[in-house]
């Protein structure tokens, strides 16, 4: 099931900003397996490189934090209160 915004697009809203923060880690990760295992698939193929072992575990760092950001950043539960919401 794909993720989906339902309502306008407003930067200042808290949710809407920790759902552009956790698409974006999303494809930061999906960017990561995909070129991390296509690298580690061509390394068994032909002549080994001896840094891929490092500059995964480098990217997968870089992710870990971006994680640790997403999940820092996220908004309260009081930040849920929605201004189209309240009106009705």
């Amino acid at each position: 099931m794909p993720l989906r915004w339902y309502g306008p697009a407003d930067p200042n809203n808290a949710t809407y900003r920790h759902f552009n923060r956790v698409v974006n880690f999303c494809l930061h990760a999906g960017g990561f397996a995909a070129v991390s295992s296509g690298l580690w698939f061509v390394q068994e193929m032909r002549h080994p490189w001896s840094h891929l072992d490092l500059w995964t575990e480098a990217w997968l760092g870089v992710l870990i934090v971006h994680l640790l950001v997403v999940i820092r950043l996220r908004p309260g539960k009081d930040a849920d209160t929605d201004t189209d919401t309240n009106e009705r």
